[in-house]
C-alpha cells in the first residue's frame, strides 16, 4: 500500500487563503526533502498562476485527466522544489461533461494511483464549492486540511463542511481523515477575530488539531504577485514560522492502518 499522504485543502467558502496555504505548505515540506506534488483542482487556477504559469496558455491541464482519462499532466520541471499539475478555466465544465460518467467521483483518485508512489505528499487545492470537483478531490484524499478565515461567517460555515466530509466518508472515501483546521487571515487587533479563533479552538479541537492562526498580511499577496512562496519573498516574515509549524505537523501525519 502506498504511504503517500494526499491532503485536500478544502473550504466551500472562497477567500480563505486556501491556495496560499497549498503553495506555502508544499514549499516547506519540500524544504524538508519531501517529494511534493501540487494538484490544482480549482477552475480559477490561482495555484497555477501563483506557480508562474498563464493558465490560458497551457495545452494540458488536470481537465484532460479528469474528463478524458489521460495521464496526469505533471509539469516536467520542479518549481521551487515542487511538482505541479496545473488547471485552467475549462475545468469548470467538468461537472457537465461528467454528468453521466460511471464512477465519476473516482476520476482523480484513479489518476493519482499511477503516480503517487513517486511522492511523499500530494496537496490538492480544491475549489470553493460543494460541487463535484470538491467531491472528486475529497474522494482522492487521505486527509483534509481546513482553512477557516477568522470571521464569524466563515466559522459558522464549518458545520456544512463537516457534513460534506461525513457524506464523503459514507459514500466514496470511508478512510478520509481530518488533518486539522487552520485559522487564516488573523488580525490580533480585532476583537471579533480573536473571539473567532478562540471559538475555533474550543469547538473544533475535539475533532482534529487546530493549528496556530496565519496572520493577515499583504506580504502573501506581494509574494503571489512575484509568483514565489512567502519564504522566498521575505524569509523573516512572522508568518513563516507559523507555516513551518504546520508543515512539521503535517509531516507527522499517518495513514489509517
Amino acid at each position: 500500500m502506498s504511504k503517500t499522504l494526499i491532503i485536500a485543502l478544502f473550504n466551500q467558502s472562497g477567500g480563505v487563503a486556501k491556495t496560499t496555504l497549498t503553495q506555502n505548505l508544499g514549499y516547506h515540506l519540500a524544504l524538508k526533502k519531501r517529494r511534493v506534488l501540487l494538484v490544482d483542482m480549482d477552475p480559477q487556477a490561482s495555484l497555477t498562476t501563483f506557480m508562474g504559469f498563464e493558465p490560458d496558455e497551457l495545452d494540458q491541464t488536470i481537465q484532460q485527466a479528469i474528463v478524458d482519462n489521460k495521464p496526469l499532466p505533471i509539469h516536467p520541471e520542479l518549481i521551487h522544489g515542487l511538482a505541479l499539475v496545473p488547471a485552467d478555466i475549462n475545468l469548470a465544465a467538468c461537472e457537465m461533461q461528467l454528468a453521466s460518467a460511471i464512477a465519476r467521483e473516482y476520476r482523480l483518485k484513479n489518476a493519482l494511483v499511477t503516480v503517487q508512489e513517486k511522492y511523499d505528499f500530494i496537496l490538492i487545492d480544491c475549489p470553493p464549492s460543494l460541487g463535484l470537483l470538491s467531491i472528486i478531490s475529497l474522494t482522492a484524499a487521505t486527509h483534509i486540511l481546513v482553512p477557516i478565515q477568522c470571521q464569524f461567517k466563515s466559522f459558522k460555515g464549518t458545520e456544512l463542511l463537516l457534513s460534506t466530509v461525513a457524506q464523503v466518508r459514507g459514500h466514496t472515501n470511508p478512510r478520509l481523515q481530518i488533518a486539522g483546521f487552520v485559522p487564516t487571515m488573523f488580525d490580533s487587533r480585532t476583537a471579533q477575530e480573536s473571539r473567532t479563533v478562540k471559538a475555533v479552538q474550543e469547538q473544533l479541537s475535539d475533532i482534529a488539531t487546530v493549528y496556530p492562526p496565519i496572520p493577515k498580511t499583504i506580504a502573501f499577496a506581494d509574494a503571489s504577485e512575484r509568483r514565489v512562496p512567502l519564504t522566498l519573498f521575505d524569509k523573516n516574515h512572522p508568518a513563516v514560522s507559523v507555516l513551518k509549524k504546520i508543515a512539521n505537523s503535517l509531516d507527522k501525519l499517518e495513514l489509517l492502518p
